[in-house]
């Protein structure tokens, strides 16, 4: 069975848009639940300052949803280092055929 590992957490609260959101966090990822935060009212400020008005308040919560996880989608593909691997792989395989 996998030992469970001690985290120590702390209460923060954050303000996001209209509402203050108290969670608790791992002590040590404090600063990058602030900055996603951040993140979250700069692109909810961005959306509702276009769409206000033109769209639902919950529609407009969605699209920065959207544009906040297409960010997390290309960031994971970019730092997808499968394809290297795979290649290192084939080129070990062909070294060693080589060596024989």
């Amino acid at each position: 069975m996998e030992e469970k590992k001690n985290v120590e957490k702390q209460h923060i609260t954050l303000h996001i848009y209209d509402t203050q959101i108290s969670i608790m966090v791992p002590k040590e990822q404090e600063q990058q639940y602030r900055e996603a935060g951040t993140l979250i009212n700069e692109k909810l400020n961005a959306y509702f300052g276009h769409y206000k008005g033109l769209k639902a308040d919950k529609e407009i919560m969605y699209y920065a949803m959207i544009d906040i996880a297409i960010r997390c989608v290309s960031e994971v593909k970019r730092n997808d280092v499968s394809p290297i691997t795979d290649i290192l792989t084939e080129l070990s395989s062909e070294i060693a055929e080589a060596l024989k």
